[in-house]
């Protein structure tokens, strides 16, 4: 018996969704029936397609082969469906967006859902390194990614172009310098995205190229808790600038080794590009770039 059409649309939304309940609510079927299509293929494919786990699931490198074709066809029939459909299929879409910079990918969200108040949106900030590799993966729809590789297989534009500044409290000595450079913040504590991001490589690559290290360095997952760590006292942070509206009340000052300037960009996988929401997205991102966000 040939795997059919079914059991790689099953499979394609567990790894989506990362889960069988959740793939399981997104096709309107139940759990036992995500989970019977998916181990039907694992047994006409003769390999594991699926690691389970407490957290979730993860690909086999024999389900990730298989799982970029599967994807593929899902987005096709979704393809088929707009046109049968046409617009009206938008009204009850859904997006999966990530992103590695949450001012411009929240700015365009909020913009998106003016225009498409109906649609459900799963959005998640990630690493660089992470954002990076589930987009290539197709694991989300489209995402909002600063210095983006280039990759063939991707639409990419811009929508923010911006440089990496200090993010001070008003109180700060070094809060009314107009800029900064390593040697003012060697004996301060400085406070970095995880390891994966963008941000902690630049700072890196910096520190060595011009040999003057960052001595004290603390590690947070987000913006919006470095933010708050500065807040709180704890240190400086090295930011994009201009990246969220949790950062009033702190001071950007510029800093002479990270003066490159960097691109955020909105990229999707090509096929995706051309689904009416995912265009839509893209489109609404775009029209909305290198603007400032209201207050």
């Amino acid at each position: 018996m040939r795997a059919n059409h079914h059991q790689f649309v099953a499979f394609a939304y567990v790894v989506r969704e990362g889960s069988f309940s959740g793939a399981a609510n997104r096709l309107g079927v139940t759990q036992s029936a995500v989970t019977q299509h998916v181990a039907k293929l694992e047994k006409q494919v003769g390999s594991q397609l699926l690691l389970r786990s407490r957290d979730g699931v993860a690909l086999t490198r024999t389900g990730q082969e298989l799982y970029d074709l599967a994807d593929r066809l899902v987005t096709l029939d979704s393809s088929i469906r707009e046109r049968l459909e046409g617009y009206e299929a938008m009204s009850r879409g859904h997006l999966k967006i990530i992103a590695n910079a949450p001012l411009p990918a929240l700015r365009a969200i909020s913009q998106f859902r003016k225009i498409y108040p109906d649609v459900e949106i799963d959005f998640s900030l990630y690493a660089w390194t992470t954002a990076t590799r589930l987009l290539r993966e197709r694991r989300a729809d489209v995402g909002l990614i600063t210095d983006p590789p280039n990759i063939d297989d991707w639409v990419r534009v811009a929508v923010q172009k911006t440089r990496y500044v200090a993010y001070l409290l008003p109180s700060s000595p070094l809060a009314h310098r107009d800029l900064l450079r390593f040697e003012d913040l060697q004996h301060e504590t400085i406070i970095l995205p995880e390891n994966g991001s963008l941000t902690e490589r630049v700072v890196r690559e910096a520190q060595a190229k011009h040999r003057i290290p960052l001595k004290r360095i603390i590690k947070m997952t987000t913006f919006p808790l470095m933010c708050e760590a500065v807040l709180q006292g704890a240190g400086i942070a090295i930011f994009l600038g201009n990246s969220g509206l949790i950062s009033r009340g702190l001071i950007e000052v510029p800093i002479a080794e990270l003066s490159e300037t960097h691109e955020t960009a909105v990229v999707a996988p090509k096929d995706r590009a051309r689904l009416h929401l995912v265009k839509a997205f893209i489109d609404t991102a775009s029209s909305s770039a290198f603007t400032e966000p209201e207050l």
